[in-house]
């Protein structure tokens, strides 16, 4: 019987605890803080590993602006769409064939773009076509970095 309550309890203490390590992408909280300092990482990355930071600015600023639409902050969060939508232009002249973690970048921001749609779902007939743009370059980002994955 003692064995038996044992092994209830470490069922479910397991049970508890194995929820807790699992995460997704956008659990982690991202704010103005952490941006900045991946940008500072970009500037001070090797050419190879600035595909993978990029697609992870992309994806943390969508996440930020994304709280900012939600909390009600449009102009923050427009602002950030538009830094995205230059991270994307310097990402699509930067991604080339010897880059790291393209797959992890794939990921990101096809994330990203997910999340993008549901703004967009979310939103305000004034707000769509910032929103548009934005998905579009994404999209355009992703695929590109898709195509690399697949040509290696």
């Amino acid at each position: 019987m003692r064995c038996r309550a044992l092994s209830t309890v470490l069922i479910l203490l397991a049970s508890i605890a194995i929820p807790a390590c699992a995460s997704s992408p956008d659990e982690k909280p991202f704010d103005q803080n952490s941006i900045a300092a991946l940008q500072v990482r970009i500037t001070q990355a090797q050419p190879r590993e600035q595909c993978f930071l990029y697609a992870e600015l992309i994806h943390q600023m969508t996440e930020f602006s994304l709280k900012q639409f939600a909390a009600g902050d449009i102009e923050r969060a427009s602002d950030l769409l538009k830094q995205v939508q230059q991270i994307t232009r310097k990402m699509h002249l930067g991604v080339a064939d010897d880059h790291k973690r393209l797959k992890n970048a794939e990921i990101l921001l096809r994330h990203s773009a997910f999340r993008l749609k549901e703004m967009l779902h979310n939103s305000t007939s004034e707000d769509r076509p910032l929103l548009e743009e934005t998905l579009a370059q994404v999209n355009q980002a992703q695929s590109e970095t898709m195509l690399q994955v697949f040509k290696k």
